[in-house]
């Protein structure tokens, strides 16, 4: 006896066959949703503007807790961290605890 099974990928939004399962991410937190031809170009064309207009990552999620902030200036903030007495160094990275007390003022 021969047994044959058969898997075929339903559209998540109109149910038909032949759609392919695509994994997106948005606000910290990943998406999949299986699409076929004419509902995937339309996540393409929606998405387009987007994309063209977005910076591509290495496929690393960051997960964020807080809204972003607006990037502190390094001479603004090294020039705080002196008037509280904080060490920071004249060149390279601010460290977190300097960045994190900093945007607490």
């Amino acid at each position: 006896m021969v047994t044959k099974t058969v898997v075929s990928v339903l559209d998540d939004i109109d149910g038909s066959e032949g759609a392919e399962t695509v994994v997106f991410s948005l606000r910290g937190a990943s998406y999949e949703i299986d699409l076929a031809r004419e509902n995937l170009a339309a996540l393409i064309d929606a998405l387009a503007p987007f994309i063209h207009a977005a910076r591509e990552t290495n496929g690393a999620t960051a997960v964020r807790t807080k809204p972003a902030r607006r990037r502190a200036d390094a001479a603004e903030v090294r020039a705080w961290a002196a008037e509280q007495g904080l060490e920071v160094s004249s060149r390279g990275r601010i460290s977190r605890e300097v960045l994190e007390r900093y945007s607490e003022r």
